[in-house]
């Protein structure tokens, strides 16, 4: 930056490189809404006033400008996008930074994940920035492609656009003085800590958040949300494609607490946002449910920038950041263009930036040790056993006990009461894992769906009433390198290669939201099934959200945090 020259500019003694006339600019550092002029010296404001003098001026004519919004929590990878078309994706609907969480990718290919995204970022229209990810894999209780310790944690929060320390879902290696989680959370002193502490109270929320935890974005739950606010958190809001929290939490959202509250995503699929968007959805859904619109924009835009120490964003002022969007309607959040460091760099929805070449790399991740129907035999005593029950719009789960269907010691699937075969097969060292159980909650009644998106080791998840269907979607998943399978009656109907990583489609936005929506149509067809029932799979295998998972080395209790078959 030139300091000579923005503050001749802000003084008005040398014309600005890019003037907005006639703005409404939205102060989101005093929650008002003010009308005049703001005039751009290369990447920064130089100031907001009466300047006419610039090379270029538009005329925004009553129209809105807002700082550009900020994703304070997400994983990219869950959009299934390249990078490039990540950005592709949120660059027009007004997201100019992003912090991202890369433990997906990571999980599979370890430090080259990041790096890979990493580059990525360099190059493309807005910030980019990381958090370490503390749980690579999330729990000992599962098979990932990679392991990050306390040491490569060191490394890599000295990576470039590394700002912190990812979501820490260790909660209960916290809670016991795990010595190489402690050993992760004191190298990370000093920095940002997400928290992830679903549930958690009482003194062992106290003992969590004493570890230098900062934010929380998974209460689901008005009194949840309360005691994390009021014990010094902050209160990440989350609505994601299958997370939805913001109705229950946004009365938490007064005069007292906003500045504490940001909004976020966590997972936000390809579908969603092509047709809702990304972060300006959940800026928009929070106003058309009666927050205030500047107030809305606060909680993504300044609270976020100031949660992760970004001093140099989300206030429209001298000396921060020209990362700016304008807004034709208010209480639509209807964006119109959008400018990164000062340039256009969108206009009517439309990205208006060239991409590099997209090659695919980190390919050929998928390895599956040969199985048969018999693989998938589930063999128990009595005839009750734990059951996997979908909480409909979440991710929690419940445990059932339920009488299931048992023929000579081995229990079945039993579509008529809606208990169905759930098998989580490893898939990056074909060590032949595999582990079977059943859940409640799909509604298929043939058939089956497989998936390598499986938070957050990504192993091949797969869910079914037919064992040989079964298998015949999981070896489709190692045939395409990972993706999005629908099989039945032993056919392939509809399937969405990811082959970056098993995670990701080098392919556009529109491309792959036309394969989803193939395959959840496809899907459709084979009962009542759930929205979104990807997703729901995606989130079975995860051992950190309550109450009952399945991995590959069984089912995890996550209550009491062991695998108890």
């Amino acid at each position: 930056m030139d300091l000579a020259r923005i503050i001749s500019v802000a003084r008005g003694d040398t014309p600005a490189d890019l003037l907005f006339k006639n703005a409404r600019v939205v102060n989101t550092a005093i929650g008002e809404v003010e009308e005049g002029n703001v005039a751009i010296c290369g990447d920064r404001i130089a100031g907001v006033g009466d300047y006419d003098q610039a090379k270029e001026i538009i005329d925004l004519e009553g129209s809105y400008l807002s700082p550009g919004l900020i994703n304070g929590h997400t994983h990219i990878e869950s959009s299934m996008l390249h990078p490039a078309r990540y950005a592709q994706a949120v660059v027009p609907r007004g997201t100019l930074t992003v912090i991202t969480d890369l433990h997906e990718i990571t999980n599979v290919c370890g430090i080259k994940g990041i790096e890979f995204i990493s580059d990525w970022a360099g190059r493309l229209p807005l910030d980019m920035l990381f958090m370490a990810p503390p749980c690579v894999p999330a729990t000992p209780m599962e098979t990932s492609g990679a392991e990050i310790n306390s040491s490569e944690i060191k490394s890599i929060l000295k990576f470039p656009r590394v700002i912190g320390l990812g979501e820490m879902m260790n909660f209960p290696g916290v809670i016991h003085g795990d010595k190489e989680v402690l050993a992760k959370l004191t190298a990370a002193q000093g920095r940002v800590i997400d928290g992830h502490a679903p549930g958690l109270g009482g003194k062992d929320l106290n003992a969590y958040i004493s570890a230098g935890i900062l934010s929380e974005h998974e209460s689901t739950t008005l009194e949840e949300g309360k005691e994390k606010l009021r014990k010094g958190m902050w209160l990440m809001i989350r609505e994601g494609s299958s997370e939805k929290n913001l109705e229950a939490l946004l009365p938490l959202v007064s005069d007292k607490t906003f500045r504490r509250c940001l909004f976020v995503v966590d997972d936000r699929n390809c579908f969603d946002l092509l047709h809702s968007g990304d972060i300006d959805a959940v800026v928009r859904k929070a106003i058309s449910i009666g927050l205030e619109p500047v107030r809305a924009i606060q909680l993504a835009t300044i609270n976020s920038a100031e949660y992760f120490r970004l001093y140099d964003r989300g206030i429209i002022a001298p000396g921060y950041l020209a990362n700016l969007i304008t807004i034709t309607d208010l209480p639509t959040l209807t964006v119109d263009k959008v400018f990164y460091k000062g340039k256009l760099v969108a206009a009517g929805g439309e990205a208006a930036f060239a991409l590099p070449d997209i090659t695919s790399t980190l390919t050929d991740t998928v390895h599956i040790r040969p199985l048969s129907a018999e693989s998938l035999r589930l063999t128990i005593t009595g005839e009750s056993f734990p059951v996997i029950e979908i909480v409909p719009g979440q991710i929690i789960t419940r445990k059932r006990m339920e009488k299931v269907k048992v023929i000579a010691g081995e229990a079945i699937p039993d579509p008529e009461s809606d208990i169905l075969k759930l098998a989580v097969v490893e898939r990056h060292k074909a060590t032949g894992n595999i582990g079977v159980g059943l859940v409640k909650g799909f509604g298929i009644k043939e058939g089956a769906l497989a998936s390598s998106v499986a938070h957050d080791s990504h192993n091949v998840v797969v869910v079914g009433t037919d064992d040989l269907d079964m298998v015949k979607a999981i070896e489709e998943e190692e045939r395409m390198e990972g993706g999005l399978t629908v099989c039945s009656k032993g056919k392939i109907l509809a399937s969405l290669p990811l082959p970056i990583a098993g995670l990701l489609s080098p392919d556009p936005l529109e491309t792959v939201v036309s394969q989803l929506a193939e395959v959840e149509k496809a899907a459709a067809c084979l009962g009542n099934l759930p929205p979104s029932p990807f997703s729901i799979l995606s989130f079975l295998a995860l051992p950190v959200i309550p109450e009952l998972r399945l991995t590959d080395r069984g089912l995890v209790d996550v209550n009491a945090f062991k695998l108890i078959t």
